[in-house]
């Protein structure tokens, strides 16, 4: 028996969805993503930096590999872009000052062009390119679909006529009464700890206000959480499970670069940083040499989405590309401090189980009755 068939802890949603824990993982890496549901989570796999007709073939490998296990699909969906976008056009108006700005980085630190297009050199956000995600997506047997930025009536509203789950990430009351109006049944309240695009307050104190909100709709809590004391923590705050992304990045299914898997383990929490200077808009990043530049004196503001991926888009490609440890970031949360060595989903699994089981334990002896 695995430590992780020791626990009885379940909340309805675990039911609702069929898994053994009230565990969410969120992943860019399908390898991920299918180790979790195999270790009893749900996993939530990130599309949105993937090229449009790529994603049927994607979702093609998810489902043989899932093998009727639940999963979900994550969308970024931001409002004010454009309708259709093409990358060279838009580059060409870009601001001289930045466009100056960036070449003498990529001279400062030798920058390689990118060998292999990808999402960040040949797409931009528009709402054509979301149509086809959209469309891509609502045909899957996903059974549950997030949007981590931007709300969809729409796609909520067919979602639900297919039987899938909406999740809904809301970074403040104002955004999850949003989301419930427009009918989502899971908010996901993630706090500043986060990674990735996130808001102001944290998530100990942007929890319990979501689930005062919340009526009967379910929450999850998300931001900075790593540990099975946090996951039994939120469901102590009312939670009925808790969303995690950076932890995976650990794991050898993730197939994170070596220099970005170095810098991980070297860092804590007070070595990520929020930054327009990935997406142009607030996302919490690990730190690097390129992040830091952003900052100088005398650096230019970032651009707006999608713009400012369009000006640094072919950076971002190549340092991954070339396993750059000066530059290498990318998207991770303060639960950084709880990287300490390259692992499995398995081993994950098994550790934030067994420390859930603890921390009820220690609970318990606490308890006075």
């Amino acid at each position: 028996m695995t430590l992780h068939a020791r626990t009885a802890i379940r909340t309805p949603i675990c039911e609702r969805l069929g898994i053994r824990h009230p565990i969410f993982g969120f992943s860019h890496s399908v390898d991920v993503g299918v180790a979790i549901a195999k270790a009893g989570g749900f996993p939530v796999i990130g599309l949105a930096r993937e090229l449009p007709d790529e994603i049927p073939g994607i979702l093609e490998r998810i489902e043989w590999r899932m093998q009727g296990m639940p999963y979900g699909i994550d969308l970024m969906l931001p409002v004010n872009v454009p309708r259709n976008a093409n990358i060279k056009d838009l580059h060409a108006s870009l601001p001289v000052g930045h466009v100056d700005f960036v070449d003498e980085l990529r001279s400062r630190f030798k920058v390689l062009a990118p060998v292999k297009p990808s999402f960040f050199t040949t797409q931009v956000r528009s709402e054509t390119l979301f149509e086809q995600q959209i469309e891509q997506v609502l045909a899957s047997n996903a059974c549950g679909i997030a949007t981590a930025i931007g709300l969809r009536a729409d796609l909520v509203t067919r979602a639900k006529a297919r039987g899938k789950v909406t999740f809904s990430l809301v970074g403040s009351v104002r955004h999850a009464q949003k989301a419930l109006a427009l009918g989502v049944d899971v908010l996901v309240a993630q706090g500043y700890d986060a990674g990735g695009h996130t808001g102001p307050v944290g998530t100990l104190s942007l929890v319990p206000q979501i689930i005062a909100v919340a009526g009967s709709a379910p929450v999850l809590a998300a931001g900075g959480i790593a540990t099975g004391q946090q996951v039994l923590a939120s469901i102590a705050m009312g939670a009925q499970g808790a969303w995690l992304g950076t932890l995976w990045m650990a794991a050898k299914e993730n197939h994170t670069p070596s220099a970005l898997l170095d810098r991980l383990i070297a860092s804590r929490s007070e070595d990520t940083i929020i930054t327009r200077a990935h997406s142009g808009k607030p996302c919490r990043v690990v730190r690097s040499e390129w992040i830091d530049a952003w900052n100088d004196q005398g650096s230019p503001q970032p651009l707006p989405m999608p713009l400012q991926q369009v000006l640094t888009g072919d950076v971002f490609t190549s340092i991954h590309e070339n396993n750059n440890p000066q530059l290498i970031y990318e998207a991770a949360g303060q639960s950084v401090f709880a990287i300490e060595a390259e692992t499995t989903i398995s081993a994950q699994f098994d550790r934030l189980v067994a420390d859930m089981d603890k921390a009820w334990d220690r609970l318990r002896s606490l308890a006075v009755g």
